[in-house]
């Protein structure tokens, strides 16, 4: 009976065991099937060496305008948004007091004059004592004094600007009682703006003044504003040990505002050429970086790993300095999926992105 067991038991993983064996050579015989893969074709194209920062806008002369004085607002002669000139009136102050008070004084000052001019008549005609000339010159030059201390406080109820430029936002109303500090608007001169940005202590050895920058902003995506290298901070940051650079670049058509955040690319050598891939191209492992080539066999499309040597990135582009050819095939996406060998076909319609200077999409 045990036997007979043995022998249905036996027959039975015989059996299953045949089954395995016979489907992986069917399996065998069909090959492995191709994967679909997108590619792109290895080529050179310049790079500049460069530095990359985030900096910071602003004008080259902005002030918050506000009163030196305290008053009540009387006039407001200027627009919101307005262009204007140096020296050009803004708000007047109530003045009526401060210039009774400039009136009398100027009078004092007109009769101390007059007394000094006898004064020194007299004192021809030795009528009258040295000191006493003197004494009358004195009061003449207070008085005088007197009248020029209260012309300024006059002066200070009618607010200018300080420079020429662009105007801002009032903060204040016709009938408002303005302390002294309070702001009034702010102006800015946009014909010029500094680009202010930070960099590691170590490339202070490749900094130097007039160097070439480009800035660009998320505003205009597809505009870069070149300037130059004006200031280079004295003093490294203990604390983060960056030096903070300042650059400066003409802003005519008053696109860049003070405020706004900025990329800078701080050109710091000669062009050079190397071939160019996607960053999705590469793949990265504990033996190094790898790339898939594409080689053409008996009419299929053959994948052959290789190993390559990267260099500078820019963007979603990486540099490769060695281990492919210009011209060769590259896998671009999909490489996940093959091998040494895997045949594959290729369908170009999705590319991954290739931008130098990739911008954030709103979604």
């Amino acid at each position: 009976m045990l036997i007979m067991v043995s022998l249905v038991l036996g027959g039975i993983f015989g059996f299953i065991e045949f089954k395995g064996r016979m489907i992986k050579q069917f399996m065998s015989s069909q090959g492995e099937p191709p994967q679909t893969v997108s590619t792109i074709t290895a080529r050179y194209e310049d790079w500049l060496p460069t530095l990359e920062a985030i900096g910071s806008l602003r004008a080259i002369q902005g002030v918050e305008i506000s009163s030196e004085v305290a008053g009540l607002v009387t006039e407001i002669y200027f627009q919101q948004g307005d262009t204007i000139i140096a020296n050009t009136p803004l708000v007047q102050l109530r003045a009526d007091d401060d210039i009774a008070k400039l009136k009398a004084l100027q009078a004092t000052a007109e009769l101390a004059k007059i007394t000094w001019h006898r004064s020194e008549a007299q004192f021809n005609a030795k009528a009258i004592s040295q000191q006493t000339l003197d004494f009358d010159k004195a009061n003449l030059a207070v008085a005088l004094a007197n009248v020029n201390a209260q012309q300024a406080v006059v002066n200070k109820k009618t607010i200018r600007a300080p420079f020429s430029g662009r105007l801002g936002i009032r903060a204040i109303d016709l009938g408002q009682y303005l302390n002294a500090g309070t702001t009034i608007t702010n102006m800015q001169n946009l014909d010029t703006v500094y680009v202010d940005f930070y960099l590691p202590q170590q490339n202070l050895g490749i900094l130097k003044l007039g160097q070439a920058i480009k800035v660009t902003s998320d505003a205009y995506p597809n505009r870069k504003f070149t300037g130059e290298i004006t200031v280079i901070d004295p003093k490294v940051d203990p604390n983060t040990r960056n030096v903070l650079v300042r650059a400066t670049l003409k802003n005519p058509e008053h696109r860049l505002l003070p405020g706004m955040y900025s990329k800078v690319e701080l050109i710091i050598g000669a062009s050079e050429r190397y071939i160019t891939l996607p960053r999705s191209a590469i793949s990265f492992n504990s033996y190094g970086a790898t790339v898939f080539v594409i080689d053409q066999n008996q009419q299929k499309w053959v994948a052959r790993q290789a190993f390559v040597t990267t260099g500078e990135t820019r963007g979603d582009q990486i540099s490769i300095i060695k281990g492919i050819n210009e011209g060769e095939t590259i896998v671009s996406s999909g490489q996940i999926k093959l091998h040494n060998g895997t045949i594959v076909l290729i369908n170009n319609s999705h590319q991954p992105s290739n931008d130098a200077n990739p911008q954030p999409i709103d979604q």
